[in-house]
Protein backbone atom coordinates (compact mmCIF):
# COMPACT_ATOMS: atom_id res chain seq x y z
CA UNK A 1 0.00 0.00 0.00
CA UNK A 2 8.29 1.61 1.92
CA UNK A 3 4.36 1.42 1.40
CA UNK A 4 6.25 -1.10 -0.60
CA UNK A 5 3.59 -3.19 -2.37
CA UNK A 6 1.13 -1.84 -2.10
CA UNK A 7 -0.72 -0.22 -0.12
CA UNK A 8 1.32 2.58 0.51
CA UNK A 9 0.01 4.73 -2.36
CA UNK A 10 0.53 8.15 -5.08
CA UNK A 11 1.68 11.53 -4.49
CA UNK A 12 0.54 13.72 -7.44
CA UNK A 13 2.40 16.63 -8.75
CA UNK A 14 1.04 19.49 -11.03
CA UNK A 15 2.96 17.62 -13.48
CA UNK A 16 0.97 14.03 -13.68
CA UNK A 17 2.82 11.01 -14.77
CA UNK A 18 3.35 9.76 -18.23
CA UNK A 19 2.98 5.93 -17.68
CA UNK A 20 4.82 2.77 -19.75
CA UNK A 21 3.62 -0.69 -19.75
CA UNK A 22 6.26 -2.55 -17.45
CA UNK A 23 4.90 -6.17 -16.67
CA UNK A 24 1.46 -7.37 -18.50
CA UNK A 25 1.19 -10.85 -16.45
CA UNK A 26 -2.20 -12.66 -15.55
CA UNK A 27 -4.54 -10.15 -16.49
CA UNK A 28 -2.55 -8.01 -13.99
CA UNK A 29 -0.60 -4.55 -16.20
CA UNK A 30 1.74 -2.23 -14.25
CA UNK A 31 2.75 0.78 -16.01
CA UNK A 32 5.87 2.77 -14.27
CA UNK A 33 6.37 6.98 -14.54
CA UNK A 34 8.41 8.09 -17.43
CA UNK A 35 8.53 11.48 -17.03
CA UNK A 36 9.69 11.61 -13.38
CA UNK A 37 13.00 11.51 -11.54
CA UNK A 38 12.38 9.63 -8.37
CA UNK A 39 14.05 6.97 -7.39
CA UNK A 40 11.05 5.14 -7.29
CA UNK A 41 9.30 5.39 -10.25
CA UNK A 42 4.98 6.21 -9.64
CA UNK A 43 3.30 3.35 -10.73
CA UNK A 44 0.14 2.34 -12.06
CA UNK A 45 -1.37 -0.89 -12.16
CA UNK A 46 -4.90 -1.95 -14.00
CA UNK A 47 -6.77 -5.19 -13.90
CA UNK A 48 -10.55 -6.96 -13.35
CA UNK A 49 -11.81 -8.61 -11.00
CA UNK A 50 -14.76 -10.98 -10.22
CA UNK A 51 -16.38 -9.78 -7.58
CA UNK A 52 -18.05 -6.50 -6.19
CA UNK A 53 -17.02 -2.75 -5.18
CA UNK A 54 -18.31 -4.10 -1.63
CA UNK A 55 -15.65 -7.01 -1.74
CA UNK A 56 -12.77 -5.10 -2.89
CA UNK A 57 -13.06 -2.39 -0.31
CA UNK A 58 -13.92 -4.64 2.25
CA UNK A 59 -10.70 -5.83 1.94
CA UNK A 60 -9.28 -2.49 1.94
CA UNK A 61 -10.38 -1.32 5.25
CA UNK A 62 -9.87 -5.21 6.48
CA UNK A 63 -6.60 -3.81 8.09
CA UNK A 64 -5.58 -6.84 10.23
CA UNK A 65 -5.48 -9.36 7.10
CA UNK A 66 -3.31 -7.07 5.52
CA UNK A 67 -0.34 -8.90 5.68
CA UNK A 68 -1.90 -12.03 3.98
CA UNK A 69 -1.67 -10.11 0.62
CA UNK A 70 -0.03 -6.99 0.36
CA UNK A 71 3.51 -7.60 -0.41
CA UNK A 72 6.20 -8.29 2.74
CA UNK A 73 3.60 -6.86 5.25
CA UNK A 74 4.51 -7.88 8.58
CA UNK A 75 1.87 -6.01 10.72
CA UNK A 76 -1.07 -4.07 9.90
CA UNK A 77 -3.10 -2.41 13.05
CA UNK A 78 -5.79 0.72 13.35
CA UNK A 79 -5.09 3.13 15.17
CA UNK A 80 -8.05 5.11 14.91
CA UNK A 81 -11.55 4.24 13.17
CA UNK A 82 -13.08 7.53 12.38
CA UNK A 83 -16.24 5.96 10.44
CA UNK A 84 -17.29 2.83 8.70
CA UNK A 85 -15.66 4.57 5.40
CA UNK A 86 -12.60 6.55 7.10
CA UNK A 87 -10.03 4.92 9.29
CA UNK A 88 -6.00 5.51 10.43
CA UNK A 89 -3.60 2.66 10.40
CA UNK A 90 0.17 2.01 11.18
CA UNK A 91 1.70 -0.75 9.51
CA UNK A 92 5.73 -2.41 9.47
CA UNK A 93 6.77 -3.50 6.10
CA UNK A 94 9.50 -6.00 5.88
CA UNK A 95 12.66 -5.64 3.69
CA UNK A 96 15.37 -7.90 2.80
CA UNK A 97 18.87 -7.20 4.11
CA UNK A 98 21.20 -4.98 3.77
CA UNK A 99 17.76 -3.01 3.93
CA UNK A 100 16.19 -1.81 6.60
CA UNK A 101 12.48 -2.53 7.69
CA UNK A 102 10.20 0.25 7.07
CA UNK A 103 6.85 1.80 8.63
CA UNK A 104 4.29 4.26 7.97
CA UNK A 105 0.85 5.44 9.09
CA UNK A 106 -1.91 5.92 6.63
CA UNK A 107 -5.63 7.73 6.44
CA UNK A 108 -7.88 5.66 4.73
CA UNK A 109 -10.97 7.32 2.92
CA UNK A 110 -13.42 5.46 0.87
CA UNK A 111 -16.24 7.23 -1.27
CA UNK A 112 -18.48 6.01 -4.11
CA UNK A 113 -19.91 8.21 -7.29
CA UNK A 114 -23.69 8.52 -6.56
CA UNK A 115 -24.38 8.72 -10.61
CA UNK A 116 -21.29 6.54 -12.09
CA UNK A 117 -21.20 4.25 -8.34
CA UNK A 118 -16.71 4.27 -8.98
CA UNK A 119 -15.54 4.09 -5.89
CA UNK A 120 -12.43 5.75 -4.72
CA UNK A 121 -10.09 4.95 -1.50
CA UNK A 122 -7.35 6.86 -0.90
CA UNK A 123 -4.35 6.19 1.78
CA UNK A 124 -2.62 9.24 1.68
CA UNK A 125 0.74 8.56 4.91
CA UNK A 126 0.71 10.60 8.07
CA UNK A 127 3.31 12.11 9.62
CA UNK A 128 3.94 12.30 13.55
CA UNK A 129 0.71 10.42 14.81
CA UNK A 130 2.82 7.73 15.61
CA UNK A 131 6.46 8.31 17.32
CA UNK A 132 8.93 6.73 15.07
CA UNK A 133 11.19 3.33 16.27
CA UNK A 134 14.14 2.61 16.97
CA UNK A 135 15.77 0.03 14.02
CA UNK A 136 12.76 1.07 11.67
CA UNK A 137 13.15 3.77 8.44
CA UNK A 138 9.95 5.90 8.98
CA UNK A 139 8.45 6.48 5.19
CA UNK A 140 7.59 9.95 5.42
CA UNK A 141 6.07 10.68 1.84
CA UNK A 142 3.56 8.36 0.04
CA UNK A 143 0.42 8.21 -1.37
CA UNK A 144 -2.04 5.54 -3.17
CA UNK A 145 -5.30 6.04 -4.63
CA UNK A 146 -7.39 2.93 -6.15
CA UNK A 147 -10.22 3.87 -8.40
CA UNK A 148 -12.90 1.13 -8.42
CA UNK A 149 -15.56 0.47 -11.54
CA UNK A 150 -18.11 -1.10 -11.37
CA UNK A 151 -18.26 -3.72 -15.04
CA UNK A 152 -21.48 -5.63 -15.16
CA UNK A 153 -22.59 -8.15 -12.61
CA UNK A 154 -19.93 -9.34 -9.99
CA UNK A 155 -16.86 -7.78 -12.37
CA UNK A 156 -14.91 -4.62 -11.35
CA UNK A 157 -11.95 -2.88 -13.17
CA UNK A 158 -9.62 -1.86 -11.08
CA UNK A 159 -6.79 1.47 -11.53
CA UNK A 160 -4.59 1.13 -8.48
CA UNK A 161 -1.94 4.62 -8.08
CA UNK A 162 1.07 4.21 -5.91
CA UNK A 163 4.07 6.67 -5.25
CA UNK A 164 6.29 6.76 -2.58
CA UNK A 165 9.91 7.80 -1.37
CA UNK A 166 12.09 5.10 -0.35
CA UNK A 167 14.39 7.16 1.45
CA UNK A 168 17.16 5.59 3.56
CA UNK A 169 20.04 3.79 2.00
CA UNK A 170 18.18 1.40 -0.13
CA UNK A 171 20.32 -0.28 -2.58
CA UNK A 172 18.64 0.25 -6.49
CA UNK A 173 18.16 -3.48 -6.63
CA UNK A 174 16.50 -2.83 -4.22
CA UNK A 175 14.50 -0.36 -4.93
CA UNK A 176 13.57 -2.06 -8.40
CA UNK A 177 12.68 -5.20 -6.64
CA UNK A 178 9.82 -3.86 -4.83
CA UNK A 179 8.45 -1.77 -7.69
CA UNK A 180 7.93 -4.22 -10.61
CA UNK A 181 7.81 -7.60 -8.30
CA UNK A 182 5.69 -5.79 -5.45
CA UNK A 183 2.49 -4.99 -7.03
CA UNK A 184 2.22 -7.95 -9.55
CA UNK A 185 2.48 -10.46 -6.01
CA UNK A 186 0.73 -8.47 -4.15
CA UNK A 187 -2.61 -8.11 -6.57
CA UNK A 188 -2.24 -11.60 -7.84
CA UNK A 189 -2.90 -12.85 -3.63
CA UNK A 190 -5.43 -9.63 -3.93
CA UNK A 191 -7.54 -11.18 -6.88
CA UNK A 192 -7.77 -14.18 -4.28
CA UNK A 193 -8.13 -12.45 -0.83
CA UNK A 194 -11.55 -11.29 -2.55
CA UNK A 195 -12.94 -14.35 -2.92
CA UNK A 196 -12.79 -15.77 0.81
CA UNK A 197 -16.01 -16.46 2.34
CA UNK A 198 -15.91 -13.67 4.62
CA UNK A 199 -16.07 -11.01 1.63
CA UNK A 200 -18.06 -12.87 -0.75
CA UNK A 201 -21.65 -11.39 0.56
CA UNK A 202 -20.25 -8.70 2.13
CA UNK A 203 -22.66 -5.73 2.11
CA UNK A 204 -21.48 -2.10 2.94
CA UNK A 205 -23.75 0.39 3.38
CA UNK A 206 -22.18 3.35 1.55
CA UNK A 207 -21.84 0.75 -1.58
CA UNK A 208 -25.18 1.41 -3.89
Amino acid sequence: MYKFFLFLLPLFTIQQPEYQLSTDKDGIRIYTATNADAKVKPIKVECTFNATPAQLVAVLLDIKNYPDWAYHTKSSTIIKQVSSLELYYYSEVNVPWPGQNRDFVSHVTASQNPETKVVTVEAPNVPGMVPEKSGLYRTHTSKGKWIITPEGSDKIKVVYYLQIDAGGAAPAWLVNMFITDGPLQTFIKLRKQVQKAEYKEVRLEFIK
